[in-house]
């Protein structure tokens, strides 16, 4: 009788070929006017939020695999996280590459996700509402822009 199937599972990549790959992440943290004004003139009292969240998405790109349970480890070979102000909040761009058997969309977003989580974390003093809620303060829009790979044995 065969092995019941199991509930949870790496997947078995080991039949693939090693590619270069590259994957890219996009998304937004919506904050206020006042906050962003404070965040041009670098007035937030806990430092430069847009500095501090680069360094943020790099670690976090690194470490996804211990946050995803089923997500492979891999030796990332590049890891950026850019941050632009808009009119209404910060949008990210996470890019993460990689030479290996499975692709790093799983480590692109999730650096873009903690790169707008430490935007949100430095500056969460300004967002605060009287009763200490965020009624403005949002991140949306996380999301794969492009995944690249290519086949390293040509």
């Amino acid at each position: 009788m065969s092995e019941p199937y199991p509930k949870y599972r790496m997947v078995n990549i080991g039949g693939k070929t090693e590619e270069e790959r590259e994957a890219a992440a996009t998304g937004k943290i919506r904050l206020r006017k006042s906050t962003l004004e404070l965040l041009k003139q670098g007035k937030i009292e806990k430092g430069d939020p847009l500095a501090a969240a680069e360094i943020a998405a790099i670690l976090a790109a690194k470490k996804t695999s211990e946050l995803i349970p089923l997500c492979h480890p891999l030796p990332i070979t590049e890891a950026r996280a850019t941050g632009r102000i808009t009119d209404d909040g910060v949008v990210v761009e996470a890019v993460v590459k990689t030479t290996g058997k499975t692709g790093v969309e799983m480590e692109a977003l999730v650096a873009a996700s903690v790169y707008l989580l430490t935007i949100w974390d430095m500056t969460k003093q300004y967002e605060k509402d009287e009763k200490g809620q965020y009624p403005f303060t949002a991140v949306e829009g996380i999301r794969v822009t492009r995944k690249v790979k290519t086949d390293v044995r040509k």
